[in-house]
């Protein structure tokens, strides 16, 4: 009979996390959640490594402060944080929209 002396690791997903808020007091709010959890890469986008218990806690504080008529946050999965595997989107509040239009820079 063998024993393990240390628990198993746990697996780890690397987030794209971004959000759009309609209000400046839960953006900072909001923002602050992320920077607890990721590195800051672009205005409301977050890198976030995260194992499936910090994802729930920090997808619970989201649920918290946004207003899901009229907030949105997006985690999309890189995969594991070793590689990088198919992106699935999923959404908080609004649905996920993809936008088919091209996009024209002046």
């Amino acid at each position: 009979m063998s024993s393990r002396s240390a628990a198993a690791p746990t697996s780890r997903l690397t987030f794209l996390v971004c959000y759009d808020i309609a209000n400046d007091k839960r953006l900072r709010r909001v923002f602050k959640v992320c920077k607890n959890f990721g590195t800051h890469l672009q205005y409301s986008v977050f890198e976030c490594e995260l194992n499936p218990r910090e994802r729930t806690k920090m997808e619970r504080e989201l649920r918290e402060l946004i207003k899901h008529d009229e907030d949105q946050v997006l985690f999309v999965s890189l995969g594991p944080s070793e590689g990088r595997g198919d992106r699935v989107i999923a959404s908080l509040g609004l649905p996920y929209a993809r936008f088919d239009a091209p996009c024209y820079v002046v």
